[in-house]
């Protein structure tokens, strides 16, 4: 079974469960339900635990307990407890899937691109934790010793960006985009990596951002 869930797999399988939550969301006419909505959002969610934890990824940190913040991404508990600098990218997600989702057709509801973002941002975390993702992070990020991460901590980065597209709801343009650049700049003085030069590595690896994460 871990063998079939690598690369593209898990994320489309993610992505068609979303397609069709909205489907029958649609078809049932319940759109404005706050009950359907959360139910459409937790089958998600749903999906999204029993494909990481079928490609062998832990429910939580496996050498110790829960945490609610690990600050040192070379630790073994990056990306395992419940937050770790890389949330804050996941955050970021959020708002780009708010301003992106405004691009879909027709006059799509703010829950149905809400729902839209949290499919995608689950897609994507199936998508990190296949084996073909994690040793691209291992060989050509500053992520060498990354691992995958748990389910606890994916779930938490699901409702990071959920958060985000909150915020980017609610705030004017401007102000998002100045906490976003914010984030970016804080994430790059304190841990040498943030979402664009995790873009950049995991697309393009340049070997000069990586002797300059790395310290060398």
């Amino acid at each position: 079974m871990r063998a079939l869930l690598d690369g593209p797999v898990p994320p489309a399988i993610v992505a068609a469960a979303t397609a069709a939550l909205l489907a029958l969301r649609r078809a049932r006419a319940v759109r404005q339900s706050r009950a359907a909505n959360a139910l459409v959002v937790l089958a998600i969610l749903l999906v999204t635990i029993a494909l990481e934890l079928a490609m062998g990824r832990a429910p939580t940190y496996r050498h110790g307990p829960v945490r609610l913040w690990s600050a040192n991404i070379a630790s073994d508990e990056n990306s395992q407890q419940v937050s770790d600098p890389y949330t804050f990218t996941h955050v970021i997600h959020g708002a780009a899937f708010y301003g992106l989702t405004r691009m879909l057709p027709g006059q799509a509801s703010l829950m149905t691109r809400a729902i839209v973002a949290i499919g995608v941002e689950s897609a994507w975390e199936t998508y990190e934790n296949t084996d073909q993702v994690i040793n691209r992070y291992r060989a050509e990020t500053v992520s060498l010793g990354y691992y995958g991460d748990s389910v606890l901590n994916s779930v938490c980065d699901i409702v990071a960006c959920g958060l985000g597209f909150l915020l980017a709801w609610k705030l004017p343009t401007r102000v998002t985009v100045a906490w976003v650049t914010a984030i970016e700049i804080a994430l790059a003085l304190t841990i040498r990596d943030n979402l664009t030069l995790n873009i950049v590595m995991l697309i393009y690896p340049l070997k000069a951002i990586k002797r300059w994460q790395l310290g060398v």
